[in-house]
């Protein structure tokens, strides 16, 4: 149980309808500072603009606004230096800031929550955080973007197998398996764009849930605080969460994108495939096996898709049964954000890392390329196009000369004409000038396919954006 002079600095953030300090338990289940605190530079801008904007409607005085920007700054230096004192007892980000700022200025602090609530405080505090954080990712997929863009480029005509069911399926490029991940986390990045535009609205001055009667301006407090507009429904701007749903949707389906990559990388470095290596800087070796090379960042990448998507899962219970406006059980969004944040940044990173630092190792993509009967599909379209069979027909025969090949314990290309005319009497030397994987891949020149044309195009193309 807290002491007497706890529970009258608690009971003071409370008023007076409380008559005696929480319980311990009550205490340790209320108090948010072990993780708000993360929000104490939002929380000091955003007091910064509320007390500007009150003190230019004048509901506070000049003198006392300038004592309270005063004493957060001097908050805000204490904090950066590491010598503010964080308090349970104070429950939150904000309260700690308050009490602190009643010390250094006295009376004057107590102007500065005139006509705001610590609903629309934390939605603000939140709100400028998880946008900041956005407009971080987003800087951070387009160094991953530009690493990709590299590598296809180096690497537009690298022939390699392309796979479905991770069997070999048809001859594709590097260069093109790169700009599939170009794609993906394009979209991740047009995702994150749209969510900085979503959230883009101020909720300070909605107060508890149902506005002030204070002349306040919104506006102004919205444009010095960097936000398109203010929020158009008090009741929703307290209740709002869907930006923190939002960004936790966005690092699922990114890390997914990365942690699909990092299977990929897992599986490119082991000796069976051998189509990478993966650099020092981003492997470990083994305790007991002198000869092993570990992936484990690309392990770890993959792991951090679990923690993320967990995060979602949990926000979206919180919210899912909560009636308008604010609950208490809305404390319980923040960790969820800031871990996944903290998850998807170091996987972004690293995989960055990992990117540009992989030596691709072409000899071991260029003889796995035609393994599989991979120009299998490229004969059945040889005998639509220059034998004038229908494709069901075609599908057949080629069907016949893989089963040959493979009889014979050869490639397509390494079957004699006489072979393949006993197959189907319409084939003609003209058809081993598609059974090359490089002549594959070089035919693929439809838009968005694998042919190195085709490839350096769509990368001067996404050299083109922002």
């Amino acid at each position: 149980m807290a002491d007497g002079t706890d529970q009258k600095s608690s009971n003071q953030m409370w008023g007076g309808r409380f008559a005696s300090g929480p319980s311990a338990i009550m205490e340790e289940i209320n108090a948010s500072i072990g993780f708000d605190k993360k929000l104490y530079a939002q929380d000091i801008r955003g007091s910064i603009a509320h007390a500007t904007m009150l003190a230019e409607k004048g509901i506070i005085s000049q003198e006392d606004k300038d004592k309270i920007v005063h004493g957060l700054n001097t908050i805000l230096s204490e904090i950066k230096a590491g010598t503010f004192e964080f308090s349970r007892k104070l429950e939150d980000i904000h309260m700690n800031i308050e009490a602190r700022l009643a010390t250094l200025i006295g009376t004057a602090a107590g102007r500065l929550h005139t006509a705001r609530s610590r609903n629309d405080q934390v939605a603000l505090d939140f709100r400028l955080w998880v946008k900041e954080e956005l407009q971080k990712t987003e800087g951070m997929l387009t160094a991953l973007i530009a690493a990709f863009l590299d590598r296809a480029e180096e690497n537009a005509d690298t022939v390699m197998p392309g796979f479905t069911h991770l069997q070999t399926a048809q001859p594709v490029t590097f260069g093109h398996h790169c700009m599939a991940y170009v794609e993906m986390f394009g979209r991740d990045r047009a995702r994150v764009r749209h969510a900085i535009e979503h959230l883009d609205e101020s909720p300070i001055g909605a107060a508890a849930l149902a506005g002030t009667g204070y002349p306040i301006d919104r506006h102004m407090t919205a444009k010095a605080l960097g936000f398109r507009e203010p929020t158009r429904n008090s009741i929703d701007t307290v209740s709002d969460r869907d930006f923190a749903l939002e960004f936790l949707s966005i690092a699922s389906i990114c890390a997914t994108h990365l942690s699909r990559l990092a299977e990929e990388i897992v599986i490119w470095s082991t000796p069976q495939f051998g189509f990478i290596r993966l650099s020092d800087a981003f492997s470990t070796g083994s305790s007991i096996m002198p000869q092993k090379k570990n992936p484990d960042a690309a392990e770890l990448v993959r792991a951090k898709t679990g923690r993320i998507n967990g995060s979602l899962v949990a926000l979206l219970t919180v919210m899912k049964g909560l009636p308008l406006a604010y609950s208490k059980d809305m404390q319980e969004d923040k960790e969820q954000v800031f871990d996944s944040a903290e998850s998807l940044e170091l996987a972004i990173a690293a995989m960055t890392g990992m990117i540009r630092d992989l030596e691709v190792r072409k000899d071991r993509m260029r003889a796995a390329a035609g393994s599989g009967y991979s120009t299998a599909t490229d004969l059945a379209d040889w005998l639509v196009r220059e034998a004038g069979l229908p494709f069901r027909d075609a599908h057949h025969v080629t069907g016949n000369a893989v089963a040959l090949a493979e009889k014979k314990g050869c490639d397509l290309a390494d079957l004699s004409l006489e072979d393949l005319q006993a197959i189907h009497p319409a084939i003609t030397s003209g058809v081993f000038d598609v059974l090359s994987v490089e002549a594959s891949v070089a035919s693929r020149v439809s838009f968005g396919g694998t042919a190195p044309s085709e490839v350096k195009k769509q990368i001067a193309w996404w050299r083109g954006r922002n």
